[in-house]
């Protein structure tokens, strides 16, 4: 039963990806009227008042924090004069529903169908997207004309960056390079991976030297589609790549088990394809058939070992060590990187080893990483400066290896280097800031509150058009629409508009809008707005019933669902604690709930009961470690289990999170553990210790058993 908690979780910066289909509230408090007048919209989306008001529920105190340490109350502050409620009627219901039939269509690619729903949509309260759903299925047919017209009509909005983005793959594919060099400096969003390599298989068939902007930008093959794999082609013919390029990308295939890139960068190196494929998908077979004699077909069968190795580490070091004398030096420090990565991510002690064999070979980032966390693990505070030092300056320059190389300094005596370190990434509200904020001398606290937003900077948020149409879309439960128009909108706004947008968020139950939007300012703050508490009456007797720390339960209901109360992942878990079902009904038996039915666990009560109930049962399992309970509550106890099993002597609880095999949950875990840092400064009034929470993870003692 240790998969039923692998699930979807929700990301700090983009939840919209996993809860597509949530709904705004569950009380449903925003509703819409179409007005006749929608069609004024279109001649300005960017600066027209939309004809649909959101309603907004009544006054309540704003977020305060309590003197007894309970959570602060999550009501919204007060209503905008002159903020209409509005119902809607049935018109306006069969407009939305023809609407949501229109994006259907649109996204089937069905253009007549799309053409025919979209006619019946003429004065739509959000006409811009009727006109880019209508457009969008036949953009492959459509005219320059009829684009640039729909981005002129549309221009500085959100769904005309999206048009443009959607545009300028189409013109990649096309291999139109004058309009696709017109208007790629005009896409503001600029972060659709195809749309970069076009943008460098553009100037490289020009005859401009891009190999190092490529080296830099081709390190995930699954997601390199045409466009990446284009530039891939084009650069090795042009001689940009050298053979050692294209064997990078041949081993970087290998490694993240992407069969199209490995089958398109053996043709380039002249080697087949078929055992490229095999060496990634069936490494046993391709093992068998034997090492080759080219360059190529050494690191195919090189791929094939690192391959093998996630399966069996014998196999593969058997292997490796048969074919050693036919191999160069270099060719078999790969062949031991790649074991090594693969040991690594099962924490099999043998993984250190595994690295030092691999000395001199060229590592991946990811390569990097582990070989600098298994160093972690050993304490080989040598090991792990020379590993973050070689590593890009891009990686390099990330929090945790920032921070990690300052232990590092500070291990071997460099104080005032390490201190250097800190600083640079102390003022950052994250895991590792905080963690560096304490390596300087301070604790974490609460910053002085903002002045809160005023009743003219609320209104001025009510009446901006972006936000109507974010609320508009919540309100039709697309929220990922909703908060592409959110995000957009809030993307250029000063400190004090940003506070208000995040206040008018909470009026209108959007709170993880309001974390987000609150969480853009830099100097006026309010950590309210970052960390709420709402159902606070549901959620502080449960938690003090079970003797859970309420910052804790906070912290990770921030994580599992940014306060959707209705959040749905792509696995199943329901809710503000996002639980499993299968989950639900077994701590249901287990505490008694006897009426217990599957639709209960909507209900913010039973969802909070039976999620607060399970989390202390899994406490109870990690003999009080939050930190093993947060990665059990993510990753399942049996693997939580498994991490602190091969533990034969107390570790650091930064080192044991950092080395967590799972990205998701070792992500998960940091957000968690950091959440719950800030929010026990906020119930607490008093500076708090990250340090102090991760503790010490101790070599694991019996342990019950949990699904």
């Amino acid at each position: 039963m240790d998969d039923m908690k692998r699930k979807l979780k929700i990301g700090l910066m983009f939840p919209q990806k996993l809860f597509a289909g949530a709904s705004l509230a569950a009380t449903g408090l925003l509703s819409f009227a179409v007005a006749s007048a929608a069609s004024a919209q279109a001649a300005a989306p960017s600066t027209a008042p939309s004809t649909a008001a959101p309603a907004v529920p009544a006054a309540a105190p704003a977020n305060q924090a309590p003197a007894n340490g309970t959570a602060p109350n999550a009501g919204p502050a007060a209503v905008p004069p002159g903020t209409a409620i509005l119902v809607a009627n049935d018109a306006s219901r069969e407009q939305d529903d023809i609407f949501l039939q229109l994006r259907d269509a649109a996204r089937q690619g069905d253009p007549n169908r799309a053409a025919g729903l979209a006619s019946r949509l003429p004065n739509y309260a959000i006409p811009s997207y009727v006109d880019y759903y209508r457009l969008k299925p036949r953009l492959r047919d459509a005219s320059n004309d009829e684009v640039l017209d729909f981005l002129k009509r549309y221009e500085g909005s959100a769904i005309a960056d999206r048009m443009r983005n959607d545009w300028l793959l189409e013109l990649g594919r096309k291999r139109d390079w004058v309009n696709f060099d017109r208007e790629l400096p005009l896409f503001v969003k600029k972060d659709d991976y195809q749309v970069k390599c076009y943008a460098l298989l553009s100037r490289a068939v020009k005859g401009e030297k891009v190999a190092d902007e490529a080296r830099a930008l081709l390190d995930n093959p699954p997601q390199y589609g045409e466009a990446c794999a284009a530039l891939v082609g084009q650069l090795a013919q042009s001689g940009q790549f050298t053979q050692a390029d294209l064997l990078a990308q041949l081993r970087l295939a290998g490694e993240m088990h992407a069969t199209g890139p490995s089958r398109r960068t053996a043709l380039l190196l002249g080697a087949s394809d078929t055992r490229a494929a095999q060496a990634v998908d069936v490494p046993a077979l391709a093992m068998a058939r034997g090492i080759g004699n080219t360059r190529a077909e050494h690191e195919i069968y090189l791929v094939a070992i690192g391959r093998m190795a996630r399966t069996s580490l014998k196999l593969a070091t058997v292997a490796l060590d048969k074919n050693a004398s036919r191999l160069s030096a270099e060719e078999r420090a790969i062949g031991w990187s790649n074991i090594a990565l693969a040991a690594s991510l099962t924490l099999a002690p043998e993984a250190y080893d595994y690295w030092q064999r691999a000395a001199g070979a060229p590592l991946s980032e990811t390569q990097l990483e582990w070989k600098t966390r298994i160093a972690l693990r050993r304490g080989d505070w040598k090991t792990v400066r020379a590993t973050i030092e070689s590593m890009p300056a891009d990686q390099q320059a990330l929090s945790a290896w920032t921070y990690w190389l300052g232990r590092a300094l500070q291990a071997q005596g460099r104080t005032e280097d390490a201190q250097a370190l800190y600083r640079r990434i102390a003022d950052q509200n994250s895991f590792y800031g905080q963690l560096a904020m304490e390596e300087v001398g301070m604790q974490i606290s609460i910053p002085p509150a903002a002045t809160p937003p005023t009743a003219a900077e609320l209104a001025q948020a009510a009446a901006n058009p972006g936000f109507k149409r974010a609320l508009k879309f919540f309100s039709l439960r697309l929220r990922f629409e909703g908060t592409r128009e959110w995000n957009w909108t809030v993307s250029n706004l000063s400190e004090r508009q940003l506070l208000a947008a995040a206040e008018y968020a909470r009026q209108n139950q959007i709170l993880d809008r309001m974390v987000n939007t609150s969480e853009r300012t830099r100097t006026e703050f309010d950590y309210t707005q970052r960390f709420p508490a709402p159902h606070n009456d549901i959620l502080h007797p449960t938690a003090q019933g079970l003797g859970l720390d309420q910052a804790w339960v906070y912290g990770l209901i921030r994580q599992e669902s940014r306060f959707i109360t209705d959040a749905q992942s792509g696995v199943g878990a329901t809710g503000l604690m996002q639980v499993m079902p299968s989950t639900a009904k077994w701590v249901a038996g287990k505490i008694g709930l006897d009426d217990y039915g599957h639709g209960m666990l909507n209900d913010i009560r039973t969802n909070i009961l039976l999620g607060t109930n399970y989390l202390n049962m899994v406490l109870n399992n990690a003999e009080g470690s939050q930190v093993l309970a947060t990665a059990a509550y993510n990753a399942g106890p049996g693997r939580a289990r498994n991490w602190r099993g091969v533990l034969n002597a107390p570790m650091e609880g930064a080192v044991f999170v950092e080395s967590i095999p799972f990205e998701e949950t070792r992500n998960y875990v940091r957000n968690v553990m950091s959440n719950a840092t800030n929010y026990a400064a906020l119930f607490e009034k008093r500076p708090q210790s990250l340090k102090a929470r991760l503790g010490t993870i101790t070599p694991r003692s019996n342990a019950l058993g949990l699904p």
